[in-house]
């Protein structure tokens, strides 16, 4: 049966038997009222008129109205005839009062008028009996009914609430486990509901879907495990070890090349925690430092040196989260990380070349420069010979050309040794003021082409500075040169000495156009130079300042606001060893 029909038989029903336990306990009610209306009008009247009768046949000696009284009730009495004799009785009445009014005050007569209304009321009282014992049978058929029609509809209720929702909610319960099944992907569920309600045809729909989505991961399974197949074989072909693990930290998947740098097998891996294999293995503990202690500070050297086979490798690491949004939802979710280690190796190689070469090649320009520039010297002697005044704008041109061709070479060669990483530091404590008179003497021509004013103000508690002084007198030099090169004409440029705690903190304070605030974190980039810039230089000045600075321990930082000029200062230990 329909789950409809179900709901329509079963509330129809119920309305059904409250409108018959409604009508049944109205018409009982309404046969109670017409036996109690038919005893109040018939019996209970007659009896007052006859006790009205004998109250006034007393009086009747006594009072004249007595008897109007008598004919009065004897009328009414004569109008409510309702019982058998009652009519034999009432006309006895009228013949006896007749023959009393004839005979006024016989004995007899009043005696036997008194026998016809106490015949009359016992007439009336038995009916009263008869009527009342009808009233209670009346009653007791309509407790008998109403009760019967009331179990009946307590029966039915019962019935339909123990039931009906079981046979709505039960296969609505099945049908939500079994779709829970399916999207757990276990497509061999099955709902069976053998009625012929709509959940009926529900699950044959559902069953059929079911049969189909089996029908489809069966059909689909083979080439899924041909693409993971596939996928498994192209990592495993990869010449960059990769490493995958699933939210738990479990070892999904690790290629061949990572077995291979981590010295491990296949089976030390895959099902592991990789927790647990790092606490053997110093290069998996060290690939996973980020992913354990998210909140620890980076390495920033940017590659690891890795022994792979007896040579020395290189290696760029890259942690990458794989997120997905499962289907029906919004939240991005977690599934795993993989790790990949990239071979820089030849990259390495080819920079050390580099560097070997950018090495060899300023050393190799720098005999030849630093002759020319003798030369030169001798060619400004008058005594070698005098120089027209053309030749002497010429051997100038050279010379600053070849001034230039040293620092060049010179930032090249401090450029190489940065790179190599072997920056030799000779720590030895020196005298500040001399270093700063020696800087301002190597600026001061230039200064002087631009009637620039060198200013120097040394903190007095300054009196030395414990470092290596070739290297923070290229340093300062490079940034006096430079706050006179961007500086404009008739300007000054300021050079600060001054003790922080136990550092020496180093200033240099130019007048120039100023640098834009988008400019200032790349300012110690290497090989950047500020868009625009007209004036000479290859952008390695600066980048060399910072390495040898930081090669000390110390730091640098830029102020600077357009228009307003810039300011240069770094900070190193005062008690470097």
């Amino acid at each position: 049966m329909k789950i409809k029909a179900k709901l329509n038989a079963g509330v129809g029903l119920m309305f059904l038997m409250i409108i018959i336990l409604s009508l049944s306990g109205g018409w009982f009610i309404y046969q109670l009222k017409k036996d109690t209306q038919n005893i109040l009008v018939a019996n209970y009247n007659t009896l007052q008129y006859s006790r009205n009768m004998l109250l006034a046949l007393e009086d009747l000696g006594k009072d004249p109205v007595a008897g109007n009284d008598f004919r009065k009730n004897l009328e009414l009495q004569s109008k409510n005839i309702t019982e058998d004799g009652e009519m034999q009785a009432t006309q006895n009445i009228e013949r006896h009062f007749s023959e009393l009014k004839a005979d006024f005050g016989n004995p007899a007569i009043e005696s036997s008028i008194r026998k016809d209304i106490a015949e009359l009321m016992q007439l009336n009282m038995n009916a009263i009996q008869i009527k009342s014992k009808i009233a209670n049978t009346t009653a007791e058929n309509a407790i008998a009914v109403i009760s019967v029609l009331g179990t009946l509809c307590f029966l039915i209720a019962f019935i339909l609430m123990a039931n009906l929702p079981a046979n709505i909610s039960n296969p609505i319960r099945e049908l939500t486990s079994s779709i829970h099944q399916i999207a757990n992907q276990n497509y061999k569920e099955r709902v069976h509901f053998k009625s012929n309600s709509e959940f009926g045809e529900l699950a044959k729909s559902f069953n059929t879907m079911a049969e189909k989505l089996q029908e489809y991961s069966e059909s689909r399974l083979d080439k899924i495990l041909k693409g993971k197949k596939r996928i498994e074989t192209l990592i495993d072909n990869m010449h960059d070890a990769v490493i995958g693990i699933d939210e738990n930290r479990k070892v999904l998947f690790v290629n061949d090349e990572a077995l291979k740098i981590s010295g491990l097998k296949k089976t030390d891996f895959v099902g592991r925690q990789i927790q647990d294999i790092a606490v053997s293995n110093d290069l998996i503990r060290n690939l996973i430092k980020e992913i354990i202690h998210p909140d620890s500070e980076k390495d920033s050297s940017g590659s690891l040196k890795i022994f792979v086979e007896g040579k020395e490798n290189y290696f760029e690491k890259e942690i990458v989260d794989i997120n997905v949004i499962p289907t029906g939802e919004q939240e991005i979710q977690l599934i795993g990380q993989v790790i990949m280690l990239r071979n820089i190796t030849p990259f390495k190689e080819l920079d050390l070349a580099k560097t070997q070469f950018i090495g060899t090649v300023s050393h190799e320009f720098k005999t030849p420069i630093s002759s020319i520039k003798m030369g030169l010297q001798l060619l400004e002697n008058e005594k070698v010979g005098n120089l027209n005044e053309e030749q002497r704008h010429l051997l100038k041109g050279i010379n600053e050309d070849t001034v230039r061709l040293l620092r060049i070479t010179g930032e090249l060669l401090n450029l190489a040794q940065v790179e190599t990483g072997i920056i030799q530091l000779n720590i030895h404590p020196f005298s500040i003021d001399p270093m700063i008179k020696e800087v301002m003497d190597t600026n001061q021509s230039a200064a002087a082409e631009k009637n620039i004013r060198i200013n120097a103000h040394v903190d007095s508690r300054v009196e030395t500075v414990n470092a290596d002084e070739e290297k923070i007198v290229w340093v300062l030099n490079n940034l006096v040169s430079n706050a006179i090169r961007y500086s404009s004409e008739n300007s000054t440029v300021d050079i600060a000495v001054k003790k922080v705690d136990d550092s020496v903190k180093f200033s240099v304070t130019d007048q120039g156009r100023g640098i834009e605030p988008q400019y200032l974190k790349q300012i110690f980039t290497r090989y950047f130079r500020i868009p625009g810039t007209k004036t000479e230089g290859n952008g390695l000045g600066l980048s060399i300042c910072k390495d040898f600075v930081e090669a000390h321990g110390g730091s640098v930082s830029v102020e600077s606001k357009p228009g307003q000029g810039s300011s240069f200062s770094f900070e190193i230990s005062s008690n470097l060893k």
